[in-house]
């Protein structure tokens, strides 16, 4: 195949592509499956990795998410994007419908569309072609997001027409996926996003486009803020269907009407059929939609005066707390519970609250007994509003946070400054899922094929009840595991009995010590020199180490402490894990004093690695190049962060180097 047929085939394929992707993200009516559809995809990305002068920004194969992104750069709005008033009232919608009959007279439209509860974006199009992306911002500069919205399906990368324009949309999540992204980050001991909102603006913001490109975010589109070289439609409606016809995926018109009493209608309606939704909407926007009547009415410098947002009202209901419980998190942290009578709220039967900790429960006096006002923040998470103290009968009983562990019985503490309580049981059953998980992980001991899904199967199998156990394994209790074979059996062993050596820094970070990082566990790990003298030290002995406050003495003796984390310990030494740091002076200082950046790809260490070997000889990493510096590493491809190395004079090495610097072979 010639360059000329590549060409052509390839246009072909992304003409293709693009049609399937507006029918599955935009119309929601799939033409063909899914393995059709990959089929497509993967012949255009081989066909662009054999002729890479032929890829395109506005490819179909462009969404997979390129590399992180080291912060966002700014974006001035072409056109400003004001946030809307609102109105919580019939009689604040009346007085708007009044404000905007005096300016333009009685002969107006109202144009009600959902409020999609989500982070608001615009999209700047160049001859039909998506080339920046921002959020709202303070309304005139935002953060350019364009790699993390190119992630997003609905987003069209190619307009149907060669238009040059500015619309503003709405990323979102819809319910469903929110539920299954929330479960994935319970499963994996990640902390969970509050409502989708939160969910879809934490996933458009990541640094690194191919997170966004893993999280089910999708947009509706719902005003043209700006069209060149082409007439503006005279009416908002007519502008959503310009831009339907063009590819968009655009907000649902809900209503069209001149009087103001429909719309009220449409709001009281709305507030009780919100929850019939696939996603998530606050309230309703009211918009006059007559673009030249838009113009007459203009905008104060926060609101324009063409548009109001009707808020519904949160739906409140009274119950009785029967109990308090606590739940132990993957984490370890004691969360007190509420447990009530069960109530409607939001859509949905509610009969638990979390109490969040200790001090919550105090600052509200909550008691058990109490009759209290329940709802659901975000319309998510049920929540304890306020306690309805006039209505005691002094049988209600204060609450009082356990001193020891209710699923495992370990000692608790709670940590100077901190709110939560914490269970200090590294073999509790509610946390020991993560624990494993993270003990496996590469920063910590890395053994590799420890992965989540063969951890789950060993705990539910009762085969492994704590980390220590990794290192009993036998052949016979890996082979029955799905997906494990032979050969991944005898490798996966092979990891465990590697990563025996990985050293007392390691095994420290590993063990899952709260607030105890890397960092933290090397610097502990050269002043002692071995885990017998961390385990009889007093918290004054860590204080004396530099970067160890008294938050981390604290969680070290009290986790020392507890008679179930002793017992792992000597499991890991029976089993001949080293408790002390290998192939290198416990005090080596070689790089005392001297601060390293980092940029561009190295061949035979990962950043983390790097850094880690730099700490390991009481050196400093910095992420920025300044006077101070004192060597910056080049890898591949390095970064900017080598230019302003060359402009102020600083010694750059390359990875040979760098490996002699560390005198390492």
């Amino acid at each position: 195949m010639d360059i000329k047929q590549a060409r052509e085939e390839i246009e072909k394929l992304r003409e293709e592509i693009r049609k399937h992707d507006y029918y599955y993200y935009v119309l929601d009516q799939p033409v063909i499956s899914d393995e059709e559809y990959d089929a497509l995809m993967r012949r255009l990305m081989w066909l662009e990795q054999v002729f890479p002068e032929l890829a395109t920004p506005d490819s179909p194969t462009q969404r997979v998410g390129g590399q992180p992104s080291k912060a966002f750069g700014t974006v001035q709005h072409r056109v400003p994007m004001l946030s809307l008033a609102n109105a919580f009232s019939e009689g604040e919608l009346k007085d708007f419908d009044r404000r905007v009959r005096n300016a333009v007279g009685d002969d107006v439209e109202y144009v009600v569309e959902y409020k999609i509860d989500g982070l608001s974006v615009a999209l700047w199009y160049e001859n039909g072609v998506f080339v920046r992306g921002a959020t709202r911002g303070d309304g005139y500069t935002g953060e350019d997001v364009t790699e993390n919205l190119k992630t997003i399906r609905s987003v069209p990368l190619k307009l149907n027409k060669p238009f040059t324009l500015e619309v503003r949309g709405e990323v979102f999540m819809s319910k469903k996926d929110f539920e299954v992204l929330n479960e994935q980050r319970r499963e994996q001991g990640q902390p969970l996003f509050a409502n989708p909102r939160n969910a879809a603006a934490g996933s458009l913001r990541q640094l690194d486009p191919r997170v966004t490109a893993s999280r089910p975010l999708d947009i509706f589109i719902f005003n043209l803020q700006y069209i060149q070289d082409s007439q503006m439609p005279e009416t908002h409606c007519d502008a959503l269907e310009l831009l339907r016809e063009i590819g968009f995926k655009v907000s649902p018109v809900l209503c069209r009407s001149r009087h103001i009493d429909d719309v009220i209608d449409m709001c009281l309606e709305w507030h009780e059929k919100r929850h019939s939704l696939w996603f998530d909407i606050d309230g309703l926007v009211i918009k006059v939609n007559n673009l030249r009547q838009r113009d007459m009415l203009g905008a104060t410098t926060k609101n324009p005066r063409w548009a109001i947002a009707y808020k519904f009202p949160a739906e409140q209901k009274e119950t009785v707390i029967r109990d308090i419980i606590v739940q132990v998190g993957r984490t370890g942290v004691l969360t007190p519970t509420a447990v009530f009578d069960p109530v409607p709220v939001g859509g949905s039967i509610v009969s638990r609250a979390t109490l969040h900790n200790e001090d919550y429960i105090k600052e509200k006096d909550i008691r058990i007994g109490d009759t209290v006002v329940i709802r659901k923040a975000g319309d998510v998470i049920p929540e304890v509003v306020e306690v309805k103290k006039e209505k005691r009968t002094g049988n209600e009983k204060p609450f009082v946070m356990p001193k020891r562990c209710p699923v495992c019985g370990a000692d608790v503490i709670r940590l100077e400054g901190e709110a939560a309580t914490r269970c200090t049981g590294n073999a509790c059953p509610a946390q020991i899922k993560r624990l494993v998980i993270h003990f496996a992980s590469r920063d910590a001991m890395d053994i590799q094929g420890m992965g989540p899904a063969v951890v789950n199967q060993l705990l539910d199998r009762g085969i492994i009840k704590d980390v220590a156990d990794l290192y009993y394994l036998k052949y016979e209790d890996l082979i029955g595991i799905e997906r494990m074979g032979d050969k991944s059996v005898r490798n996966l062993l092979e990891a465990i009995e590697q990563s025996k050596d990985r050293g007392l820094a390691r095994l420290l970070f590993g063990l899952g010590i709260p607030l105890v990082g890397a960092r933290a566990a090397q610097l502990i790990a050269q002043h002692f020199g071995h885990i017998d003298r961390i385990m009889k030290a007093k918290k004054e002995e860590f204080l004396e180490i530099e970067e160890i406050g008294n938050k981390i003495a604290e969680s070290i003796v009290a986790f020392f402490k507890e008679e179930q984390n002793v017992r792992i310990i000597e499991k890991l030494e029976a089993a001949g894990v080293l408790m002390e740091q290998p192939g290198l002076s416990l005090r080596d200082e070689s790089l005392k004093g001297l601060t390293f950046v980092l940029t561009g790809t190295l061949s035979s260490y990962t950043r983390e690695e790097a850094t880690r070997l730099i700490e390991e000889r009481g050196g400093k990493v910095s992420s920025s190049v300044s006077k101070k510096t004192s060597y910056v590493v080049v890898g591949e491809n390095p970064g900017s962060k080598l230019e302003k190395a060359r402009a102020l004079g600083i010694t750059i090495l390359n990875e040979e180097e760098f490996k002699q610097l560390l005198n390492i072979k």
